[in-house]
């Protein structure tokens, strides 16, 4: 057990200075991937700030005809909400399609964005990993690789990013909005959240030192159907190997890269008149793989053509 110091954060803007005025800080609100990391010896913080009871847990709507989904509201909340239900499906599918309900009870909007990689190495301190210890390199090059990227990965780390609501986020275009230690607040796109690894995969997001989620903010929902599917080895208790969500002609991928990758190629080849296939293919054009995840590149093939043909189907 290592020795930490908490606090309970009386405002955002308050949690925000705190966090970057002491070393080795970490936000925690329903603590759900934080305190498993602490027990691993993975998170080492010194200083707790729990901003679980801060007001930034209600749904609602926005005068641009969007959703606000505060950053403390838990994952149970949104998936059952009759607004997102009825306007956003494919976000309710996704949160509902990752963990557990006790898990999905406790965690939060905020904390589910920025949940950290579930790849084996990073949870195995005995061995080299250059998330946990930069510089140590990265065993899943050459090792036990089978979930590993197929998107954006470099020679430094191979990891995906393994929250599903977020997938879904990026196809629908969210954005989050977040406050600063000095109490200033703008917003960034969620597809603009999360950085791919480059030489430092231990830095994950574009966030300022203390830098706290404050909402995740819907826009009006796109035209056409929407819809999130997930392959994964068991239907309980295991990590995604791919995800799909599509929401009208918007195309977002989940556990292929180190953040929530959108289909970029794919969505300007559906514009185009490509079919589900084509588009998907024209995607693929930039993945890669390292033997053992080979396979990722035609399930993910067939994933998404077929998604992308069942939405198409309901009109």
């Amino acid at each position: 057990m290592r020795p930490f110091t908490y606090e309970r954060a009386t405002s955002a803007a308050g949690a925000a200075k705190a966090a970057a005025l002491t070393r080795g800080a970490r936000f925690i609100a329903g603590g759900t991937n934080l305190l498993d990391l602490m027990k691993l010896d993975i998170e080492r913080p010194t200083h707790l700030i729990d901003v679980s009871r801060l007001p930034m847990a209600a749904i609602a709507a926005t005068a641009e005809g969007g959703l606000s989904l505060g950053a403390a509201a838990t994952n149970s909340d949104v998936a059952a909400n009759a607004e997102i239900r009825a306007r956003y499906p494919v976000l309710s599918e996704a949160i509902v399609a990752g963990g557990s309900p006790q898990l999905r009870n406790k965690a939060t909007v905020g904390g589910n964005l920025l949940q950290r990689t579930r790849c084996a190495y990073f949870y195995d301190t005995s061995k080299p990993c250059n998330k946990r210890a930069p510089g140590s390199g990265c065993s899943a090059l050459e090792g036990l690789n089978r979930n590993a990227a197929i998107f954006g990965a470099s020679p430094h780390c191979i990891a995906t990013h393994p929250s599903d609501m977020s997938v879904a986020l990026v196809a629908l275009g969210a954005r989050v909005e977040l406050v600063s230690p000095s109490g200033d607040t703008r917003t960034l796109p969620v597809a603009d959240l999360h950085r791919l690894p480059g030489e430092t995969p231990q830095i994950e997001t574009e966030l300022i030192p203390g830098e706290l989620i404050t909402a995740v903010v819907l826009p009006p929902p796109p035209a056409g159907g929407q819809l999130y599917r997930k392959v994964r080895d068991r239907a309980s208790y295991a990590g995604g190997l791919a995800s799909v969500a599509v929401a009208g002609g918007q195309v977002a991928l989940g556990m292929v890269a180190h953040k929530p990758w959108r289909a970029a190629a794919a969505e300007a080849a559906l514009a185009a008149g490509a079919s589900p296939a084509e588009a998907i293919a024209k995607e693929l054009e930039g993945a890669s793989s390292l033997g053992r995840n080979d396979f990722k590149v035609p399930l993910v093939a067939r994933l998404t053509a077929a998604a992308i043909s069942e939405v198409k189907g309901r009109g």
